[in-house]
């Protein structure tokens, strides 16, 4: 399962980190990023990086984030600035088209890998 951490409780106009990492014998992963779900809300996107640098962001947070990709060691790191209580939300980290190993066979899935979900609650 993907391993996240960050979060918590943030005050309005301050930032946040979330970090990501897929652990295990791991080849390749074509997309890595977050999604979040609101309160009473759906799931939706806040930013996901592909294998070749190709982002995608959410409309909600569009020129005040940030996210980076390591892909020798599978990780995804999001930045978000000047936050308000409508970012206030459960984030997941997402992975999706994997590629790893296990014993010598390579395995590969096309579905879409979540972590747990992490609480961020933005105070006003």
């Amino acid at each position: 399962q993907l391993q996240a951490s960050g979060g918590g409780l943030v005050h309005a106009g301050g930032s946040l980190t979330l970090s990501c990492a897929a652990p295990g014998r791991i080849e390749s992963i074509d997309v890595m990023g977050w999604y979040r779900q609101p309160p009473g809300k759906q799931r939706e996107l806040v930013a996901t990086m592909h294998t070749d640098g190709k982002k995608n962001f959410g409309s909600s947070v569009m020129g005040r984030i940030s996210i980076v990709r390591d892909n020798s060691k599978n990780t995804v790191v999001l930045h978000l600035d000047g936050l308000t209580p409508e970012d206030t939300a459960v984030y997941f980290c997402n992975a999706r088209g994997l590629g790893w190993y296990e014993g010598d066979c390579l395995y590969t899935s096309s579905s879409d890998n979540w972590g747990a979900g992490t609480q961020v609650t933005v105070s006003s």
